[in-house]
């Protein structure tokens, strides 16, 4: 088994220095609750790992297959509880991929493929909370 190991070092009232794999992060809060909005918030770090995990399986199973993309991003949105804790209940990801006569069914296997049997993110998200997605195709 391999551990991942992620230290957050305080540097004074809400702010926090996270270093994950060698790089640096500053996450604190707003202004309302003691922060002083040095660096983002933690909860759309997890946004940010599901977009991430799923976009990397998806551009590396489409370059096995052959397929030329010109661009390709991936939007996760998340919707919050509103009661404390405050948690995602529910991810959307939708995988935008751009180019010309791209091979739609090409595409939806190498999603699914990344949804189903690649990420390890969508894996865990997925036994406690609902995910979907969708595929937009912008031919260019």
């Amino acid at each position: 088994m391999t551990k991942e190991t992620v230290t957050a070092k305080w540097l004074g009232n809400m702010a926090f220095e996270a270093e994950a794999s060698g790089h640096k992060i500053i996450l604190d809060a707003e202004p309302e609750v003691g922060g002083e909005n040095k660096g983002p918030r933690p909860k759309p770090f997890m946004l940010a790992a599901l977009g991430g995990c799923t976009a990397m399986d998806v551009i590396s199973i489409l370059k096995k297959m052959r397929v030329e993309v010109d661009k390709f991003n991936v939007h996760v949105e998340g919707e919050l509880t509103d009661e404390h804790p405050k948690q995602f209940y529910k991810m959307h990801v939708v995988y935008e991929f751009t180019g010309k006569d791209l091979p739609e069914d090409k595409l939806k296997k190498a999603v699914e493929l990344s949804e189903e049997r690649y990420c390890g993110v969508s894996a865990v998200y997925k036994k406690v909370m609902e995910l979907t997605s969708e595929i937009k195709i912008i031919d260019g």
